[in-house]
């Protein structure tokens, strides 16, 4: 046990990561000249293309050192805030951490709440100054960040460039010397942390673990604590780039275990393993479901593919367990799916692989975060609320509640003014104001998660001039003032584009959603009225202009009333008109009122 390292990698996005994993794997021989590409645990398409890393891997390295064998195992995780639970397990699955900080760019807000999460569970850090190489490098200015960050000596911090090499093989030696060996007795009932799992559609799932105490074997029986499931470890082994089947795991090492498990729902990230006949007492604690933080209803372009967007939803559940979707039907779009997501980027991450791997064409409406409702006749009692329409009527409602998060803001000294304005807009309140520097300061506010899913973090970019760094974590739910705002199409209420806002803001977001929707309606026939509404009363009108013909125009000169005649007999036929008719939406129309403030 004593010449085994585990130790994971943490940075804010695009500090080098995935580039640095490629080196350490290059320089311990791990690879083959034939494998070797650059990012080369980012397995899907979609993190190449978008340059980030979406699921935690996990890879064993060998590294020989003063003539000794010690085995390496890196646990890869993702940088971005929607996956920070992964980034939690993995880091628990760890003795020591990597800390990566880009030269040019200094500390970042996802740096510190990483280097948090590694700091409580007693992870070794081991400082790395990565992109040493670039002509806009720092490297004395951002050394003394990490120092004052870290307080450890200026001596610690590895300058290193994942790009030429620099640097690696002081990596190395220091992940000998400065990451302890894990701690465990290989002789107790069988504990196991899961920190990940892949499905692999031609053996189930594989359950990715690290041992604390006793062994693993083959074909042992095995229980998850948390769905007190009992299953058959058929297969065991390490995870080097191909998986090699072993006999026995011990404590202390990390490997996979594939039990022919076909739901990834049954697999919880966070659970604990242990033997089913003498289960330990103990379970790695910490264990939490992962709840979703922001809804959208999700519908075929086409009705008719209503079942086929079900199995495609099914199967990327069996990739990806975070996804929580039920049935919901709505008037304006036919029948689909509500559907749970961890942040934004999740949702533009399952949109884009539901249009690529399964060429589902998709409408999705406006996201929204859950709220609970209290009624004046159950004040106790809370109703969640992840859809608009699902609000209870205004006359009954007692108080509803709102997620809120605790946010904090990295920026350069000159965007204060302009950050803070833009969080008070948003309803956030500040707590807290530290220069990290003379030049960087940190803005900590409570606000509601519901004003951050639209279009927070690229006004904020915007407002800092690309400075501003962000990062954030939920605080629970409180009170506030909030109302449905109905958007009405020549009368009909139109479910898929109401919307909860917060009280103060209901009329002015309520009359740019008529304007917006004004240009993105086609004109028919007839008239059509735009409405907002909150409850029964009306707050904003627009009206899409009817395409008319010129009825009058084989009248020349003569009788008015002859003109007149003609006049209302076309009035009649647009009123008649209007009665049976229905307003299509285009598409865009969903998603514009996500970019009210363009």
């Amino acid at each position: 046990m004593k010449h085994i390292r585990n130790f994971c990698i943490i940075a804010h996005i695009d500090h080098g990561k995935s580039t640095l994993a490629d080196r350490l794997l290059d320089a311990t021989e791990s690879v083959t000249e034939r494998e070797k590409q650059s990012q080369l645990l980012d397995s899907m398409d979609l993190e190449r293309e978008r340059g980030i890393t979406i699921k935690s891997h996990a890879v064993q390295m060998v590294h020989h050192h003063e003539g000794q064998e010690y085995v390496f195992n890196l646990i890869d995780t993702p940088g971005h805030v929607d996956f920070s639970y992964e980034v939690s397990r993995s880091i628990a699955a760890c003795e020591g951490a990597l800390l990566i900080v880009d030269a040019a760019q200094s500390i970042q807000a996802q740096t510190i709440s990483n280097l948090y999460l590694a700091l409580e569970n007693d992870l070794e850090i081991i400082p790395v100054l990565n992109k040493v190489d670039l002509p806009s490098a720092n490297p004395e200015e951002v050394t003394d960040d990490i120092v004052d960050l870290l307080g450890c000596d200026r001596e610690d911090v590895i300058p290193a460039s994942a790009k030429t090499g620099l640097g690696i093989q002081e990596i190395l030696e220091a992940i000998v010397k400065r990451v302890p060996s894990p701690k465990g007795d290989p002789d107790a009932p069988l504990r196991a942390l899961i920190f990940d799992s892949v499905y692999n559609p031609f053996r189930g799932v594989e359950t990715y673990f690290r041992v604390f105490d006793g062994s693993i074997k083959k074909n042992q029986k095995i229980k998850f604590v948390a769905t007190d499931n009992q299953y058959s470890a058929d297969e065991i082994g390490t995870l080097k780039l191909i998986q090699i089947p072993k006999k026995e795991i011990s404590a202390g090492d990390v490997g996979y275990v594939i039990t022919g498990i076909k739901e990834a729902r049954e697999v919880k990230v966070g659970d604990t393993i242990t033997d089913a006949e003498t289960p330990t007492q103990n379970a790695v604690s910490g264990f939490e479901d992962v709840k979703p933080m922001v809804f959208a209803g999700i519908y075929p372009v086409d009705t008719e593919d209503y079942e086929e967007l079900r199995a495609s939803m099914e199967k990327l559940q069996l990739n990806d367990a975070s996804l929580v979707f039920q049935p919901e039907s709505s008037a304006a779009l036919g029948f689909g799916f509500r559907c749970g997501f961890l942040g934004m980027l999740h949702l533009e991450i399952i949109q884009e692989r539901l249009e690529r791997e399964f060429d589902m064409t998709v409408i999705t409406t406006v996201p929204n975060v859950s709220y609970l409702a209290y009624t004046l006749k159950d004040p106790n009692e809370a109703l969640p609320v992840s859809n608009p329409s699902d609000l209870p009527d205004p006359s009954v409602i007692d108080r509803v509640e709102e997620p809120y998060i605790k946010a904090s803001i990295i920026t350069k000294a000159d965007y204060v003014g302009p950050v803070m304005s833009l969080c008070i807009e948003k309803r956030g309140e500040i707590t807290n104001q530290i220069y990290l520097t003379e030049d960087r300061v940190e803005l900590s506010f409570d606000m509601p998660l519901a004003e951050i899913v639209f279009d927070f973090y690229d006004r904020l970019k915007t407002v800092s001039k690309g400075y501003a760094s962000f990062d954030y974590s939920p605080i629970g739910m409180r009170t506030s003032k909030l109302v449905k705002v109905d958007v009405l199409l020549n009368g009909n209420k139109v479910d898929a584009l109401s919307a909860l806002l917060h009280a103060d803001n209901a009329y002015d977001i309520g009359k740019k959603m008529c304007i917006k929707l004004k240009e993105l309606i086609p004109r028919q026939q007839f008239d059509i009225p735009i409405q907002a509404a909150i409850g029964a009363k009306i707050i904003s009108r627009e009206t899409v202009k009817a395409l008319r013909k010129d009825v009058t125009a084989k009248c020349y000169g003569g009788d008015i009333s002859r003109k007149r005649k003609l006049l209302e007999k076309q009035k009649k036929g647009k009123k008649k008109m209007r009665a049976v008719g229905n307003v299509e939406i285009p598409q865009e129309a969903f998603m514009a009122v996500l970019k009210l403030n363009d």
